[in-house]
């Protein structure tokens, strides 16, 4: 599931000054939506890129190729109406204005705003799900049983937008059932929580992977091949690196530059990954060749424990280098013994992870465990496919 983070600056909020200065913020952290009332919209434009949603008076009005950039990107009803509590909400909920004026515009993209008072409130919002492509839902004094419930209850046809305050409710509703809100309205000033919330979402989104070990079985020197170098725009920390491999069932740890050594200073922005025939896992469970890669591509920096996230290609380098291979055996589940390999260059400033922790490629012995990311299935085009394929 993708998250995504809302950023709410009505008029509730203040001035136009601090509605700019909540907006900047989020643009800054990155958030994915921000919401305002309709006669902000082309001042959020003026701003930055973002998607833009709007609280409608009742007539909605979206993007369209005749009107680009004038308009929102959604329309939100239920400011002002039963949504919030300004209108008492009917019993018969087919008599709603909101949900009528959701209804009579079905072609627009839209979306729901209601503030959860109660259980009726709690039946309205499935109601505006029904309706509405975003249904964001307000908790009073939230609770997390009211999240549950509509987690529970509404299904695949909504986004659903859950009101926070700071980043620890968002983590909670990004958690709750472990299903989740699809996404968060974060109503608050501080730059500081308005950053922490996108890294919460962040953090939702990424993959958490088995690592398991395999044994050396041969290091050899083999000449020079064409070595590639990534150095991303993203620093790295001291227990991560990136998954590389020449066969794309077995990917070993290779770790980022960043520890000093006596002969170069530390690059945490890199990893030296290998020859131009190899994989390197991407964002999304995909492989890509190390010779594909390119500025402003997505790789998966890993750590130790298998925890990933995103780097941003900045550079790749590729140099003709003296290599070693690298063969390894694990154990698969059952019982078979499989061999995989890889070429990393020889220099002492490559290091990759191990049973006995950190050490330099031109170190390994036979015998040593690696660290790697093993999955017995074939891959065409950097997609996993049932299908049998030799590696040697």
């Amino acid at each position: 599931m993708t998250r995504s983070v809302w950023l709410k600056a009505d008029d509730a909020v203040g001035d136009w000054e601090a509605r700019k200065r909540r907006i900047t913020a989020g643009l800054e952290a990155g958030v994915d939506w921000v919401l305002v009332d309709e006669g902000d919209v082309e001042r959020v434009r003026e701003l930055g890129q973002v998607n833009v949603a709007a609280f409608s008076n009742g007539d909605v009005h979206v993007m369209d190729a005749e009107n680009e950039g004038s308009d929102a990107d959604a329309v939100v009803v239920g400011k002002g109406g039963e949504g919030d509590g300004t209108v008492d909400l009917p019993s018969d909920f087919s008599g709603s204005a909101d949900l009528s004026t959701l209804r009579a515009n079905g072609d627009a993209t839209q979306g729901g705003y209601v503030r959860i008072l109660n259980e009726s409130y709690e039946a309205f919002a499935e109601a505006v799900a029904e309706e509405a492509e975003y249904t964001i839902v307000i908790g009073e004094d939230w609770a997390i049983i009211p999240l549950e419930n509509l987690i529970a209850r509404i299904g695949e046809e909504t986004d659903l937008v859950a009101g926070v305050t700071t980043a620890e409710e968002a983590r909670t509703a990004f958690e709750t059932l472990e299903l989740g809100a699809d996404a968060v309205l974060l109503d608050t000033d501080d730059p500081d929580e308005i950053r922490q919330t996108v890294e919460v979402r962040d953090e939702a989104g990424r993959e958490r992977l088995a690592l398991t070990t395999a044994e050396v079985t041969t290091i050899e020197q083999t000449g020079s091949a064409d070595r590639v170098c990534i150095d991303t725009a993203n620093l790295m920390d001291h227990d991560e690196g990136m998954l590389v491999g020449s066969m794309a069932r077995g990917l070993f740890f290779v770790h980022a530059e960043t520890a000093e050594s006596p002969y170069v200073a530390s690059r945490p922005f890199r990893v030296n990954a290998g020859a131009v025939h190899a994989y390197v896992r991407t964002p999304g469970g995909e492989t890509k060749y190390l010779s594909e890669l390119q500025s402003g591509d997505e790789v998966q920096v890993v750590d130790t424990d298998g925890n990933t996230r995103e780097a941003i290609v900045g550079r790749v380098k590729i140099e003709k280098r003296p290599m070693f291979r690298v063969q390894a055996e694990l154990t698969r589940e059952n019982g078979e013994t499989d061999r995989i390999e890889t070429l990393l260059q020889n220099a002492e400033t490559i290091k990759v992870a191990t049973n006995e922790g950190r050490k330099a490629v031109t170190d390994l012995e036979a015998g040593d465990e690696l660290l790697l990311y093993y999955e017995d299935t074939a891959r065409h085009f950097g997609e996993a496919v049932e299908e049998s394929i030799i590696e040697k």
